[in-house]
């Protein structure tokens, strides 16, 4: 079983029924627990909330020691540096202080970029520990966005666009430095990843890294479109 559970395969095909399944489940789990959620109490929702942030932290850093207990870490590729391995070990501090401005950055990279994980996968195991992890992660950390959203009753604003703007740059920059020194590429700002992804569509580097940052704004000012529609008028 655990040579199984941690075996690395190729077993998951995007693009087909078993990935629209995958996500039909999610969709539905999601939508199931939120509902759950709203008849409970605020303490119960508070206690819920820090058990899906810590989760989905607990499982990035476990995944890590995992890969250095094994012998095949790679400080290059496997530090949690890419965007949503660093959201899902920060997101603790959204469900523990619940502070609208850490809400409003977390919001948009979360949707903006995690959900295009489910959408567009790099990771082609399937049922094995590198699965769960990516799914659980990924689907989790769009999930909590919601969450807040909906129990926490967080709304983002215009801006909130410009806030989690400035927070992609400074995480990018950040990105930039380490990877000029470790020789990586977290965040994609040397190279795109191997797997088939939006990123295909904006050309070769580093034509997608400035087209990424001339539609981002207005990709941002798109999911903000439906609250700004059903925002209440004072």
């Amino acid at each position: 079983m655990n040579d199984f559970f941690f075996k690395e395969n190729s077993d998951f095909i995007p693009f087909t029924l078993q990935h629209l399944w995958l996500n039909f489940i999610i969709l539905v789990l999601g939508f199931l627990l939120i509902l759950w959620a709203k008849k409970q109490h605020k303490r119960t929702q508070i206690k819920l909330g820090n058990i899906i942030a810590f989760s989905i932290s607990i499982t990035v850093i476990f995944g890590t020691f995992l890969k250095i207990d094994k012998g095949n870490f790679n400080y290059q590729e496997d530090l949690p540096l890419h965007l949503c391995s660093f959201l899902a070990l920060t997101i603790p501090i959204l469900s523990t202080t619940r502070k609208f401005l850490y809400y409003e950055i977390f919001f948009f990279l979360i949707l903006g970029g995690t959900l295009q994980s489910l959408i567009t996968p790099d990771e082609y195991n399937y049922l094995n520990f590198p699965f769960f992890r990516y799914w659980f992660v990924h689907a989790g950390l769009v999930f909590f966005m919601m969450y807040a959203t909906f129990i926490y009753n967080m709304r983002p604003t215009l801006k909130s666009v410009g806030k989690s703007f400035i927070g992609m740059q400074v995480f990018m920059l950040i990105m930039f430095v380490l990877n000029y020194f470790l020789g990586s590429n977290y965040f994609y700002t040397n190279k795109k990843p191997d797997a088939e992804t939006l990123l295909d569509l904006f050309g070769d580097w580093p034509q997608y890294v400035f087209v990424v940052e001339l539609i981002v704004i207005p990709y941002f000012l798109l999911m903000y479109l439906p609250f700004y529609l059903t925002r209440k008028k004072g």
